[in-house]
């Protein structure tokens, strides 16, 4: 009977010792952003092609976010240089140049020192409309009414 509570007590042991390894958390920073993908919708030429994807530090460690990168260079990011500290909110601002007619399809690769994710992929999308065309003035008579020639 002592042999069995002894095995029982030692499975125990090992049991607890496992259940506390898998709730360990892990230190260092974390980033997790509110969305990772926006959608212009339709955009007016030369319109304005700004936006910001908000992230916050959940982790317990200061986070450093590097240079994002774009996939071209009418999409330009902005980003906080300085340290995040846990629970901070910041915004990576992206600025679309919108003198381009057509779809909007652009990444944003943000990488930073976060455990979990170090890399994220942001994505802008949306369509920039054609630029307006201006209307031929009708051509006057000199008395300022048009022409009609019957």
């Amino acid at each position: 009977m002592k042999k069995v509570i002894y095995l029982l007590g030692i499975m125990l042991l090992f049991a607890g010792v496992a259940k506390a390894q898998d709730t360990k958390v892990q230190n260092g920073p974390e980033i997790e952003f509110e969305k990772v993908v926006h959608d212009y919708g339709e955009v007016p030429y030369n319109g304005n092609g700004e936006c910001e994807f908000r992230f916050t530090n959940t982790g317990n460690e200061p986070l450093l976010v590097q240079k994002p990168k774009s996939s071209c260079g009418c999409t330009i990011p902005s980003w906080p240089k300085e340290p995040i500290l846990p629970g901070e909110t910041e915004v990576i601002k992206v600025t679309y140049r919108t003198n381009r007619v057509g779809n909007i399809n652009k990444t944003v690769t943000v990488t930073s020192n976060a455990i979990s994710n170090p890399t994220v992929v942001l994505r802008i999308t949306g369509r920039v409309l054609e630029q307006p065309t201006e209307a031929m003035p009708e051509k006057k008579d000199d008395a300022g009414s048009p022409v009609n020639k019957q």
